[in-house]
């Protein structure tokens, strides 16, 4: 049996990154898509740190944009393993917009990751059971279970649906 572990031994509580020109969209906010890319990369280091293993993106969900950030904004990424099952985990992320020179900090961005830890094989493979320790870690975990339920129902109607289409030549009948 594997070694449980706690939420804070893999945790990213404070990565920061500058807004620069080249960062902002059309509209002189930041590119949504570099938020996204960030968040995946930070919990993959999360989710590797917690595992010793390859692990890799299985989903995203409820990625919320909360509001701007913008040129010259320090952006604070925060990642930690919300709760992990056999073979996957699900990680929460966070984004806040600081102002250097106010210090004024603002919740821009909130998403929900799944990873999964894979062997030499690249086959899925058993991880470490996670440990909340503190209050807002042991909702997060409580809550994980939800989300997992509305995300394998999700997948259940996506599959119930392919099943009932059926493809005839270049015609598709769907029931």
């Amino acid at each position: 049996m594997l070694k449980a572990k706690t939420v804070s031994e893999s945790a990213v509580r404070d990565h920061v990154y500058r807004v620069f020109p080249n960062d902002l969209n059309s509209n002189h906010t930041v590119f949504g898509g570099l938020v996204m890319s960030t968040l995946d990369r930070i919990c993959s280091v999360v989710s590797e740190r917690h595992t010793g293993r390859v692990c890799v993106t299985a989903s995203v969900d409820s990625m919320h944009f909360l509001g701007p950030a913008k040129h010259g904004d320090i952006l604070v990424f925060m990642a930690s393993v919300n709760r992990t099952w056999r073979t996957s985990m699900e990680l929460g992320a966070k984004v806040m917009a600081e102002n250097a020179h106010s210090g004024e900090k603002k919740h821009i961005v909130s998403a929900y990751f799944t990873f999964v830890a894979l062997d030499d094989r690249q086959k899925p493979i058993e991880i470490s059971a996670i440990i909340p320790e503190t209050p807002e870690e042991q909702r997060r975990f409580e809550e994980a279970n939800f989300r997992r339920e509305r995300r394998r129902s999700e997948m259940a109607e996506r599959a119930s649906r392919n099943l009932s289409s059926i493809t005839t030549k270049n015609t598709v009948f769907v029931s």
